[in-house]
């Protein structure tokens, strides 16, 4: 019998659909001849396909991470030879990180399997009663107007 997480366990619900979404994601490029790339490379990918080269700092905000993460998902990429880190020729205290050529002859595997992404992902939204993209934009736009843990604050003193 499979066990479900608690409904009401937000956190533990959006790990396990994350697991799910990125496990099976994972599983495909492993299929496809690819089970270097893991799904949490495809923003950094795609940033430094639009915009070359890049310091983990502008990777970073190109992916919409901070820069912790940009910076361990890059040393990820480069354990797996799809990326390399070099010292930026304007300001030698920055490494850019660029796509190697192994990385960049991947790149028409890569982009059909995020074209056969999107399209199972409608697919999956014309199953759901509000599409995933749009719930979690709109839980981030509301907590970024009012963070959680001032919600969290309000909640205790309410009850206090």
């Amino acid at each position: 019998m499979t066990r479900h997480p608690d409904p009401c366990a937000v956190g533990t619900l959006l790990r396990h659909v994350l697991e799910l979404l990125d496990g099976d994601v994972a599983e495909v490029y492993a299929e496809q001849g690819v089970p270097e790339y893991r799904p949490r490379f495809s923003p950094a990918v795609r940033a430094l396909v639009a915009e070359g080269p890049l310091p983990v700092r502008d990777l970073a905000a190109a992916m919409g991470v901070t820069h912790s993460a940009a910076s361990q998902t890059a040393a990820q990429m480069a354990r797996a030879g799809l990326v390399t880190h070099t010292p930026d020729p304007s300001d030698a205290r920055r490494r850019l990180v660029a796509l190697t050529a192994k990385a960049r002859a991947l790149l028409p595997r890569i982009e059909a399997e995020w074209e056969a992404t999107r399209a199972a992902m409608a697919e999956l939204d014309a199953e759901l009663s509000v599409p995933l993209a749009r719930v979690l934009a709109e839980t981030v736009e509301a907590v970024t107007r009012r963070p959680f843990r001032e919600r969290i604050a309000s909640a205790r003193e309410g009850r206090g």
